[in-house]
């Protein structure tokens, strides 16, 4: 009866033995089981009356230290339609996104309990810097999965970051050095500022893998960037801690506030140019950059390049100007459905969406999605479009893709050919769906896209257009999709 009504935590983890047997089996466990076995742990702690504040915190703190080498290789590893099913994707996501907001709400807890002045909440002081360090962090990294999937990010988490920031700058921790983890050096400002730099990158471009490689180089490159109070010749952003809005291009210049920051790329630039002629005189990413693994230049240099572009004092111009309009687009999805359509063996509604055209230009598009299938929508994908009055089929691929709300979607498409034909081709024998890209001139080239495996060099491709017959030879792959590649071809012959 006395252990009825005692007020001394019932939680498992109260018990320091036990608490040691879980977390040190939870570092030990392969990285899904120990991220799903922590996000339980850490969801429970916050709902434990009996917890003294200090008592909640460390058990907080070392979940979070014996789960981050484990959450760091799921977001490695996280890479949509290379393996696995759509399912495993979803899970995949689910389950790290989840952990990281588990985390923050954990954090953000502490955070409140400190910041109201009660009596328990001042007993977590000596641990201030770390948990600020370490919000600010997790705040970050639920960013990034939440740009895996393309957003939508709400001012709420620029609020957080922000007032977590300004916190630090009031206690004058803000530029104070902290061992965030084991052999990771770094203090509060850099963290926030980190941050910043990622939403200022424009990751809505990037595929996953692409948005993983940027972070880390934008974690290598933060020694050329730092936060003013005072707006700079060379200053290209800015950002107001104390407002729910992300940073921002500096078109002009904003309200000034004690809480107005300022920041810049462009000491960084040389920097990157640099280190992209070393990754390719070398022929490798070199070993004092940290990536998480060792890639390729060709799967690095892309990220870079594209920092580099968005890091530069005038924004990146568009090749052709844009038009706006409003205007109805059928669309379908995909290499087999595109080649069904082209080739007119689709039912009539078969695959078919209606999205909204906001802008055209002769590279492309910019539209919108009510209520999309969205376990389609990723950079890189292939659609056919048909504008509303056009009994034509454009290709294009997905360049830029945000989730601006629950059920709406803004899309960038690069429009890759006008003229897209469907054929049936012979590949030694294998006959395999394409599509023509081009019209063929003998003696030129030709691009076509077709599914990655129905490509083998020095096998030609013969087929029937337009009454004629074609037989055009495989050279350079151009790019590649999650289900097709574009590739050039030579023909010769077309009669």
């Amino acid at each position: 009866m006395l252990g009825f009504f005692s007020k001394s935590p019932q939680h498992p983890l109260a018990d320091p033995k036990e608490a040691k047997r879980v977390l040190t089996e939870i570092a030990a466990r392969e990285p899904a089981g120990a991220i799903e076995e922590a996000s339980g742990w850490l969801e429970s702690i916050p709902a434990e009356q009996g917890f003294k504040p200090v008592q909640r915190l460390d058990l907080i703190l070392r979940l979070d230290e014996a789960t981050i080498a484990h959450s760091r290789r799921l977001a490695r590893d996280y890479q949509p339609l290379v393996h696995g099913s759509r399912a495993q994707e979803s899970r995949h996501w689910e389950l790290s996104h989840g952990h990281w907001a588990q985390l923050v709400k954990a954090y953000q807890d502490c955070f409140n309990r400190l910041r109201s002045g009660e009596k328990d909440g001042e007993a977590l002081r000596p641990q201030q810097h770390l948990l600020y360090g370490r919000l600010v962090n997790a705040l970050a990294a639920e960013l990034k999965w939440r740009q895996f999937h393309y957003g939508p990010v709400d001012g709420a988490t620029w609020s957080a970051l922000g007032s977590v920031y300004l916190a630090a700058v009031d206690a004058r921790l803000d530029q104070k050095s902290l061992t965030l983890y084991p052999g990771s050096e770094t203090t509060v400002e850099a963290e926030y500022l980190k941050a910043l730099i990622f939403h200022a990158s424009a990751m809505d471009n990037l595929k996953p893998l692409q948005i993983e490689i940027a972070e880390r180089f934008i974690a290598y490159f933060l020694p050329f960037f730092g936060l003013a109070r005072e707006l700079r010749q060379d200053s290209v952003y800015w950002v107001d801690a104390a407002k729910p809005l992300p940073p921002t291009r500096l078109a002009k210049k904003p309200d000034v506030t004690p809480t107005l920051r300022f920041f810049s790329g462009t000491r960084a630039l040389d920097a990157v140019r640099k280190t992209v002629e070393q990754i390719r005189g070398e022929g490798r990413v070199p070993p004092g950059i940290n990536l998480g693994t060792q890639y390729e230049p060709e799967v690095a240099l892309p990220a870079l390049e594209h920092l580099a572009l968005n890091w530069a004092p005038k924004p990146p111009l568009r090749n052709t100007a844009r038009r706006r309009i409003n205007s109805p687009l059928k669309l379908v999805s995909g290499l087999g459905a595109v080649h069904q359509r082209l080739s007119g063996r689709a039912q009539n509604g078969d695959g078919l969406e209606s999205w909204v055209v906001d802008d055209v230009s002769l590279g492309g598009m910019g539209a919108h999605a009510v209520q999309a299938r969205r376990d389609w929508i990723r950079i890189g994908a292939m659609v056919a479009m048909q504008p509303e009055g056009g009994d034509n089929w454009l290709l294009g691929v997905v360049r830029r893709y945000v989730r601006t709300g629950p059920n709406e979607d803004s899309i960038g498409i690069e429009t890759i050919s006008r003229v897209p034909r469907a054929v049936l081709a012979d590949a030694g024998g294998i006959f395999t769906e394409a599509l023509l890209l081009d019209l063929p001139e003998v003696g030129e080239y030709a691009r076509m896209a077709l599914a990655p495996n129905a490509l083998e060099e020095n096998v030609a491709l013969m087929f029937q257009v337009d009454d004629k017959n074609a037989r055009l030879h495989p050279r350079e792959i151009l790019s590649r999709g999650p289900d097709f590649i574009v590739a050039n071809f030579f023909v010769q012959s077309y009669s």
